[in-house]
Order: C-alpha cells, then sequence, then structure tokens
C-alpha cells in the first residue's frame, strides 16, 4: 500500500465544478462533463477518484445519482463518493452499483444510530468525512459548524468500526493556502486509523509533505483546485509519491 492522489470531481447541476471554502455562491466551472475529467485523471495515472455531489450534500439526498453510477462503471480505478448520503438504501446504491466506498459527513453528526449500522455492515467502504472549521465538524454541506470536535467523534466512531476518515479544513479548501498538516497528523495519531487529507493543496510540494507522513497514518490526498489550474501536475506528481 501507498500513498494516494485523489483527484477530485466535485458535481452540481450535472457540472465539475470548484466552490471557494465551500461557498455555493463562490463557483467556478471546470467542465461540462464530469465523466469525460475522470476519464482524464484517469488517463494521467489515477489510481483513485474523489468524487462529490455538491446538490445532494445541499439537498440532504442524492442528486446526481445516476451520473455519479455511470462515471464509476465507465472508469477503470475505485471512485469514493460523499454528498447528501443520510440512508442504508442510498450506501447500498452506490456500493451495489459500482462505487468502491462511500463517504458519510453530516449523518456522523446527525444520526448516529444510521452511520453505526452503515459502519457494522460494510466496514472499510464506508469512510468518515470530517469537514471542520477551527478543528470542529460542519454539517450540510458545510452550511452549519457544529460544536462537536472532530477528533472526538473520530475516536468515537473508530470504536464503531471506522477505519478511513476524510480531514478537510474549510477554511483552506479551494483556498490553495496549503493544508493543514498539523492538525491532520494529530487525527492520524489520535485514531490509529487513515486519514485522506483535504483542502488547501496549492503545489506538489504540499502533497509530498503530507506524504511524509505515511507512517503516521496519512494515507492520501484530495487534490481539486490546484489540479484544475494547472498548478499541480498529477501524472508527475502521483510518480513522486504513489511509487514511493
Amino acid at each position: 500500500m501507498s500513498f494516494t492522489v485523489y483527484p477530485a470531481i466535485d458535481i452540481r447541476g450535472g457540472k465539475c465544478v470548484r466552490l471557494f471554502q465551500g461557498d455555493y455562491a463562490q463557483e467556478t466551472v471546470y467542465g461540462e462533463s464530469p465523466l469525460a475529467v475522470a476519464k482524464q485523471w484517469v488517463a494521467q495515472g489515477a489510481t483513485w477518484l474523489h468524487l462529490v455531489d455538491l446538490d445532494g450534500a445541499k439537498a440532504g439526498q442524492p442528486v446526481n445519482r445516476e451520473l455519479i453510477l455511470s462515471i464509476a462503471k465507465e472508469v477503470q480505478v475505485p471512485v469514493q463518493i460523499g454528498g447528501g448520503i443520510r440512508t442504508q438504501s442510498d450506501v447500498a446504491t452506490y456500493l451495489e452499483g459500482g462505487v468502491e466506498r462511500v463517504i458519510i459527513g453530516t449523518a456522523a453528526i446527525e444520526d448516529r444510530a444510521f452511520t453505526e449500522q452503515v459502519l457494522a455492515a460494510y466496514g472499510k467502504r464506508v469512510a468518515v468525512g470530517l469537514d471542520c472549521r477551527g478543528g470542529y465538524v460542519a454539517t450540510r454541506g458545510w452550511l452549519t459548524t457544529t460544536d462537536v470536535s472532530a477528533e472526538e467523534l473520530a475516536k468515537e466512531l473508530v470504536g464503531h468500526g471506522a477505519e478511513t476518515f476524510i480531514y478537510t479544513d474549510i477554511s483552506r479548501d479551494g483556498t490553495l493556502t496549503g493544508p493543514n498538516i498539523a492538525e491532520i497528523v494529530s487525527l492520524a495519531k489520535a485514531t490509529g486509523k487513515q486519514v485522506i487529507a483535504s483542502g488547501g493543496v496549492s503545489v506538489a510540494a504540499d502533497i509530498t509533505a503530507l506524504a511524509s507522513h505515511f507512517q503516521d497514518g496519512v494515507s492520501g490526498a484530495i487534490v481539486g483546485k490546484a489540479l484544475y489550474t494547472g498548478a499541480v501536475q498529477l501524472a508527475e506528481t502521483i510518480r513522486q509519491v504513489e511509487g514511493s
């Protein structure tokens, strides 16, 4: 197993977009066809893809499900999906439809019974998304910040079978200001589980810095805007960190 770079494909209105700090009013469209974008990243060497149903995150239920399932079926690498997954039916539909891993975010806070059920049922195929401001978890497409500490929640969920966490520092997402390495490493050490970093990657050196903490449990990095602007060259970066 090696450190993994996850190109991010955020879907809103059927298009590939990026938001600035999770703000739905600050959107940039990077592709009319998310499937074409997915194939582009795979052609450049991506070994995983990270998909987000932004409409689903806001609506509280999957909105772009058919598009996402079509991507999962057409690309030759595993995909993970987050956004609006709140029921066991949502989880089953994705996992049975070709998605490798689903991400539970808001439900991890608002519906613990559901979260514990899917962790028990699907184990490693469920990741817990911890979207944070100042170390506290935000929900509902990042629109609401709770008083729940990311680290405390993660440690609780490890007790229910959580194996993978995705840590997003919302204040850095889409800003190209660099990831919050200290908090990411702290979470990995506190839980003893895999943590995928998300938010703020601006240059290849950010990814290399995260990969240097692979032995601490930092298992990958989700990269969005830096790929779309060309600040990070995917094929080159993958050769540097996934080959190690």
